[in-house]
């Protein structure tokens, strides 16, 4: 299936799950932070026009640079941060320097979710993979609109449990599928946040993601392009057949999906 098509699908699903559920439905660019800067983050999109403009006087416009860390494995919170383009990955840190991500954000979510409910650090490590821009919030100052705006509240929470049910589906994935299959779930949940065929990123970047080496990554990919799947040059991946990565995938591609629907944004 198109990509214009997939997104459209996932659009249309997202606005009929919050009218049913009687949620704030406000499309890209319809509103912006104090500054004018235009809002696509769908959980700033989603909340009721009360608790965005209690919220918006705190947002600032930042840009996401490639392989900016936004907060340290066990640092302090500080702000909160609202992607509108990009893509960002938590990742787990060990002690010998080894990663393997946990989970990826992009617009339809936040990080520092443990500044959310009162929190002041996170276990993740919050680093951009994919150039792109969005809003931060000072951790203080969402603690306090929290407490007057009980529509923030709920969409947080909500957001909070089913990021816990991706991280558990995640490692399960990492632990019982085989790395053909979860380059492919990778790719289908990357491409889901970045509405683009096209992503760039490269072999070491997968292979540090999905806590592998550079060879092992490059096998995989080489039998999704000798398949005609994905082709890949210097520094992208271009997914040319969605439906066929899809059944590629393994099932946990199809739960995380499914945890994406429950919260009404996607």
């Amino acid at each position: 299936m198109p990509r214009l098509a997939h997104s459209c699908i996932w659009d249309g699903f997202r606005f009929w799950f919050m009218a049913r559920k009687g949620l704030q439905v406000v499309r890209s660019g319809e509103r912006t932070n104090a500054d004018g800067k235009l809002v696509s983050n769908l959980i700033l999109l989603s909340i009721s026009d009360n608790d965005y403009a209690s919220l918006r006087p705190h947002l600032e416009y930042v840009s996401f640079p490639n392989h900016l860390v936004l907060h340290e494995a066990g640092g302090k919170l500080e702000f909160a941060y609202f992607p509108n383009h990009g893509l960002i990955s938590l990742v787990v840190v060990m002690k010998d320097g080894k990663t393997v991500e946990a989970g990826i954000v992009g617009k339809e979510g936040f990080t520092g979710i443990p500044a959310a409910v009162g929190l002041s650090r996170s276990p993740f490590q919050a680093v951009v993979q994919i150039t792109g821009d969005g809003f931060r919030v000072a951790a203080g100052a969402l603690q306090n609109t929290l407490e007057s705006a009980p529509h923030l509240q709920l969409i947080l929470s909500r957001y909070a449990a089913i990021r816990g049910m991706q991280v558990a589906q995640t490692a399960a994935c990492n632990r019982l599928h085989d790395i053909g299959q979860r380059l492919a779930r990778w790719l289908l949940m990357t491409q889901d946040r970045m509405d683009s065929g096209s992503l760039p990123i490269t072999h070491d970047f997968l292979a540090t993601m999905l806590g592998t080496d550079r060879p092992t990554v490059s096998l995989a990919a080489g039998v999704l392009q000798r398949k005609k799947i994905i082709e890949y040059t210097r520094g992208a991946v271009k997914i040319v057949n969605r439906k066929k990565l899809e059944e590629s995938a393994c099932e946990c591609y199809g739960v995380i999906q499914q945890y994406d629907g429950e919260i009404g944004l996607k």
